[in-house]
C-alpha cells in the first residue's frame, strides 16, 4: 500500500514542489493551508506520518502536535525556519520525532520519510508476531514491545515510538552508558544522522512525562559529555 502524508503549511509554493516530490517517489499526499483545516482533515482521514511546519496562521505546528498527540503516535518530522526553535520544538511538551530546518533539501525529507515509515513498519511486524519480545521490567518500569506499552508503578505512561525506542535502549542495561550515536541508532536506525540535540530534547521529554506520573522519577541518568544510562535499582 501507498503510505499517505500529510504535509502542513501555509506556503503554497512548499506545498506544491514538495508534493510533487513526494508523489514522485510512490507516497499519497495530502495538503493542508493552516494547523486548524489540518486538524479537521486529520481527525477524519489519519495518515501514516505528518511533516507540519511551525509557523502558520490560525493554529501554528506546536498547537497542532500537541492536539494530535492527545489520541494519537502517528510519526511527526517538523518544518523549523530557525535553529534556535529546534529545543522548543522537541522538548517539553512536543514529541515530534524529527526535524528538518528551511530551506531543506527534497531529497533529505524523503530519506527521513522513509526511515520513519521503515521504524513504524518493523514496530508494527514486531507486535503482530506474539512472543518475538517478551516484556522489559526493570523495578517498576514494564515496557511491552508487542503492545508498545509502557507503564511505570502499573500505570501507562504514553510514549512515541522514539521515545519508546530510545527508553527501551537504556532500561535493556541498566548501569550502562549509552552515548548519542547509540541512542540515535536504537531510536532512528544507523540509515540516518539526526542532530545530538534531537536525542537530548527527547530525553527531557522522556523524563518530563515519567514526572508527570511520580514526582520522584529519577531512573534517567546523565552523564555530561559521555551520555545516559537508565539508573541501576
Amino acid at each position: 500500500m501507498q503510505p499517505t502524508i500529510a504535509l502542513v503549511d501555509d506556503d503554497r509554493n512548499i506545498l506544491t514542489s514538495v508534493s510533487i516530490a513526494l508523489e514522485a517517489e510512490g507516497f499519497k499526499v495530502r495538503t493542508y493551508n493552516d494547523g486548524t483545516e489540518a486538524m479537521r482533515g486529520l481527525a477524519a482521514n489519519p495518515v501514516d506520518l505528518a511533516v507540519l511546519d511551525i509557523k502558520m496562521p490560525r493554529m501554528d505546528g506546536m498547537e497542532l502536535l500537541g492536539r494530535l498527540r492527545q489520541n494519537s503516535n502517528v510519526p511527526v518530522i517538523f518544518l523549523t525556519s530557525k535553529d534556535d526553535e529546534i529545543d522548543e520544538v522537541l522538548g517539553l511538551r512536543m514529541g515530534a520525532d524529527d526535524y528538518i530546518t528551511k530551506p531543506f533539501s527534497q531529497r533529505l525529507l524523503i530519506e527521513r520519510i522513509r526511515a520513519l515509515l521503515r521504524r513504524e513498519r518493523a514496530a508494527q511486524d514486531d507486535s503482530e508476531q506474539e512472543g518475538v519480545e517478551p516484556p522489559l521490567v526493570r523495578g517498576d518500569l514494564m515496557l511491552d514491545p508487542a503492545r508498545h506499552l509502557c507503564t511505570w508503578k502499573s500505570e501507562p505512561v504514553n510514549l512515541t515510538v522514539t521515545e519508546f525506542l530510545i527508553l527501551k535502549a537504556l532500561a535493556q542495561r541498566p548501569g550502562h552508558v549509552k552515548n548519542r550515536d547509540q541512542l540515535m541508532d536504537a531510536a532512528y536506525g544507523d540509515s540516518i544522522y539526526v542532530d545530538d540535540r534531537t536525542i537530548d530534547s527527547h530525553i527531557k521529554r522522556l523524563r518530563k512525562k515519567f514526572k508527570d506520573a511520580d514526582d520522584d522519577f529519577a531512573q534517567i541518568e546523565t552523564l555530561y559529555g559521555v551520555g545516559y544510562r537508565y539508573r541501576e535499582q
